[in-house]
C-alpha cells in the first residue's frame, strides 16, 4: 500500500508547534534517568501503619525518593512495601519532583512502580499543575490541566481536559496536550473519544514576539466579562380610578 501524504492542516499544524517550541530542542539527546542499583528510600511520620497481615500499607506525611526523583503527601496508600510492580495512591498536598527540573502538583495522584523504579504518575485535581526551569534561560515552563500523566521512561506530561501550556514566553491551550520535558517541545493531540462529540477540539496559540520580561506572555487570557444586563423599564403608573 502506498503511504499516504499528511493533510495540509496537519502540516501547518505541526509548522506552528515547532515555532512554539522555538529553538529548545537543545536538549535532545538527553539520556534516560538511570536507575539501577539506587535504593527506594520511604520516610513517614508517626501513625503511619503497616498490616503485614493484609498487606496494607498506610503512610502518612510521607516522602518517597530515589535519585532526583521525590514523591510527596499528607498520605499514601497501597498494598505492601512492594516496589517491582506496584500503584501507590498518595492524597493531600502532592509535590512530585522529577528530571530536568520538573514539578508536579497536585490534590490526588496514583504512582506507578515498576522494577523498582517510577515509571509514571498520574495527577488530578483542579487543577493539576506542571513546571520545569527552562536550562540556560530565566523562563518557566508551566502549565495544568484537570489530569496530568507523567511518562518516566518517555519524558512526557500528558495534559488533559481544559489543558493549558505556556513555554515561559508564549502559550497553547486546548483539550489535549503532550509537553516533552526533555525536547521542550509541545504537541497537541485530538481526544479519541472527542470524534463526532461537537465539542470545541479547537488548539489555540498566543505568541508573544518580543517580551519585556520572563514569563511576559503566561498571563492565561481571561474570557469577556459579560455586559451589564440593560436597566429594566420604568414601571407605568396605575390609571387613576
Amino acid at each position: 500500500m502506498a503511504p499516504t501524504s499528511p493533510k495540509p492542516g496537519a502540516l501547518l499544524a505541526a509548522w506552528a508547534l515547532a515555532a512554539l517550541a522555538g529553538a529548545a530542542s537543545a536538549a535532545s539527546g538527553t539520556p534516560l534517568p538511570d536507575f539501577s542499583g539506587q535504593p527506594v528510600h520511604v520516610d513517614a511520620s508517626g501513625g503511619s501503619e503497616v498490616d503485614f497481615h493484609t498487606k496494607e500499607v498506610v503512610l502518612k506525611n510521607v516522602v518517597i525518593s530515589q535519585g532526583n526523583m521525590r514523591v510527596s503527601a499528607d498520605r499514601a496508600r497501597a498494598s505492601g512495601l512492594n516496589f517491582a510492580n506496584s500503584r501507590w495512591n498518595f492524597e493531600g498536598d502532592v509535590h512530585i519532583d522529577g528530571e530536568q527540573r520538573g514539578s508536579l502538583r497536585s490534590d490526588t495522584a496514583v504512582v506507578e512502580f515498576k522494577d523498582y523504579h517510577i515509571a509514571r504518575a498520574t495527577i488530578t485535581g483542579k487543577p493539576a499543575e506542571f513546571e520545569q526551569k527552562r536550562p540556560n534561560s530565566e523562563q518557566i515552563a508551566r502549565g495544568h490541566a484537570d489530569e496530568i500523566l507523567y511518562d518516566v521512561n518517555d519524558g512526557t506530561v500528558r495534559l488533559s481536559n481544559d489543558a493549558w501550556v505556556c513555554d515561559g514566553q508564549n502559550q497553547m491551550w486546548g483539550p489535549l496536550l503532550v509537553y516533552n520535558i526533555r525536547e521542550q517541545q509541545i504537541q497537541a493531540v485530538t481526544p479519541p473519544a472527542a470524534a463526532g462529540s461537537g465539542a470545541d477540539q479547537r488548539v489555540h496559540i498566543n505568541i508573544v514576539p518580543h517580551p519585556t520580561k520572563p514569563e511576559a506572555g503566561c498571563e492565561e487570557p481571561k474570557a469577556d466579562a459579560p455586559s451589564a444586563a440593560p436597566p429594566a423599564p420604568a414601571a407605568e403608573p396605575a390609571p387613576k380610578s
